[in-house]
Parts: structure tokens; sequence; C-alpha cells
């Protein structure tokens, strides 16, 4: 009955294991790097199976594959990598604080200062009149990278505030505006473009920066496209759905808490 013999270690491994896959499917699923994960799968699968048969000879030219491989999986796989450890190291944090609140092991929750209502009323003043822009909001990683190219400001949050930026004839309208906890903190900041070819051509370089800067950071980006005033919310290099504006409203201020 060794079956039965199973060590608390054991089943932490097997837990650790489907978290681990939970995340990769996460990260891959809906996209052409299913096919790759899936084809990579079978191949080990076929490895492990000709391993236990005793196939020498196609076991160690599975084997090579296998080891040679994993260099250009790291960069097939670059983009969900980055992502992945991203998730692991920064943007997942506060939902594992939560859980760990449940066990007392944190005393208090922290709360986001950010004005989300204003933020979002302004969002859609502008989406009404087909004004751009494109707004970052800061969590964890530092955004100095990307403030430094725009001009440094302090101003509490306001609708007019923000409509005033991006107003089409304002010196300030170009770029993105750089928010932390409730203080426009930077104006016409250049964000890193994203060359991820998943992007449907019908959006444009505001919302290729809003991904580019959400691939590399855990901050959260709002696009107001200037074409149809749609109002885009982008986390975590995706674009998130939502029905009403109130939904929005309610995500926002759940990532920012």
């Amino acid at each position: 009955m060794d079956f039965l013999d199973i060590r608390i270690i054991d089943v932490i491994d097997i837990v650790l294991v489907a978290f681990l896959m939970y995340y990769l499917y996460k990260l891959v699923r809906g996209t052409v790097a299913i096919n790759i994960f899936v084809g990579i799968v079978i191949i080990y699968a076929i490895w492990r199976l000709t391993e236990i048969l005793q196939m020498q000879l196609l076991s160690k030219i599975l084997g090579g594959f296998l080891g040679v491989g994993m260099f250009a999986l790291i960069v097939v796989f670059q983009q969900e990598i980055r992502k992945f450890l991203l998730m692991l190291g920064s943007t997942n944090f506060a939902a594992r604080r939560k859980v760990l609140q449940r066990f007392k092991l944190f005393s208090s929750e922290k709360t986001s200062g950010t004005n989300v209502e204003s933020v979002i009323s302004a969002c859609q003043n502008m989406s009404k009149t087909n004004t751009g822009a494109l707004i970052v909001i800061k969590r964890n990683n530092s955004l100095d990278f990307v403030k430094d190219s725009g001009d440094t400001m302090k101003i509490e949050i306001h609708r007019p505030i923000l409509e005033s930026v991006f107003y089409k004839n304002s010196p300030l309208h170009d770029g993105a505006v750089i928010i932390e906890e409730n203080t426009i903190t930077a104006t016409r900041v250049i964000l890193p473009v994203s060359n991820d070819r998943r992007i449907p051509q019908r959006f444009g370089l505001r919302h290729r920066a809003a991904v580019g800067i959400t691939e590399k950071t855990d901050a959260l980006c709002l696009v107001v496209s200037e074409e149809n005033g749609q109002i885009s919310y982008l986390k975590e290099g995706d674009f998130v759905l939502y029905e009403e504006i109130e939904d929005l409203i309610k995500q926002l201020t759940q990532d920012l808490s």
C-alpha cells in the first residue's frame, strides 16, 4: 500500500505544480503560444515514454532536442516569461496579501488613494468629444524610467484638470499622464510601444503604448480613443473587458486596493 503513503511535502509539490500550470495556461490561452506549449508537452510525454520502454536511441534524440530547445523556448516565449515573472513578483501580491489577511498575518488592508471616480468621469467627458487620452496609474513598480521623458508635475487629481491636460489645443495633451496615488506627477510622457502582433490593427499608438507599459510594469492604463471615443482599460499587457462604466470603476478600484 505504498501509494497511500503520502507525505505533506508530496501534497505541497502537487499544489505548486498545479499553481505553475495554471499560470502558464493563463498566459498562453487564446494565443498561438498555446499550440507551441501543447507541442512541447507532447514531445516531453513521448520522451518519458521512450525512457520507460528503454528505447535508448529515440530517447537520446528527444532528450537532446529538449535540452537544446530550452534556449529556443526562452526566445519564443520571451514576452510570456516576462509577464509570468511580473505577475508572480508584483501584480498578484495584493491578492496574496488578502489571503494572508484572512489568516491574520497582516493586520490592515491597504486602500487606494486615487480618486477613481474623478478619473473615470474625466474619461467619460473626453469620450463624448472624441478627445484622445492616455492615463497611466502607478501601483508597485517604479515609473521613473518613463517619467523622465515628460514634464514633471505635482497636481492633485480633479476631473477638470485631466480634461484640460488632454484638450486638443493644450501643449500637454501629446503623450501620457502619470498618476501616483491621487497626484498627477508627469505629463507628455513617452511610453514604450508594444510590438505584439496580436493587437488588432484598429488600435493605434496610444493603445500600443498602453500595452507596452503594462507589459513591462504592473501599472494600470486607461485609454480614450480619438477615433470613436471608446474607453479601454489595460492591465498586465491585456485589455480588460467590462460592460458598464460602474463595472470599470469597481474593477479599477479593486485593482488599486
